[in-house]
């Protein structure tokens, strides 16, 4: 069962906290959801990033999720393949270093409705 990968802030999580239209539309799907953030501890606590109801993952800025040598170790860590696992994000840098390396990314914005995310997810978890 492939992961869902999901960007944190400024998607997941907001200045108003968690979006609980997005959460409601990925609790839809079983599969399991890591939230992936270049948040170090103290920024987790700054912009409402703790007590998340799916694990987060984190680099803490080295590096960042704009080099894709973020991903490849994220995926080392989780012991997946880049097949294994779908991704939503908004920073377009940091879409196009998760497709470098494989992963099928999808570019979330804002402004998007959430129509067109959950056909990506359930158009590539088959």
């Amino acid at each position: 069962m492939k992961s869902i990968l999901v960007d944190a802030w400024n998607t997941f999580v907001t200045e108003n906290g968690i979006d609980q239209d997005l959460k409601k539309l990925l609790d839809t799907f079983p599969n399991p959801k890591i939230i992936l953030t270049n948040a170090d501890p103290q920024e987790c606590i700054r912009y409402g990033i703790v007590n998340m109801p799916y694990e987060v993952f984190s680099l803490e800025h080295n590096p960042n999720k704009t080099d894709k040598a973020y991903y490849i170790r994220m995926l080392e860590f989780y012991n997946l393949d880049p097949n294994d696992v779908i991704y939503f994000e908004h920073n377009l840098e940091a879409v196009n270093s998760a497709i470098s390396v494989g992963i099928n990314t999808y570019h979330y914005k804002k402004e998007d409705s959430l129509i067109e995310l959950h056909s990506f997810l359930k158009i590539n978890l088959v």
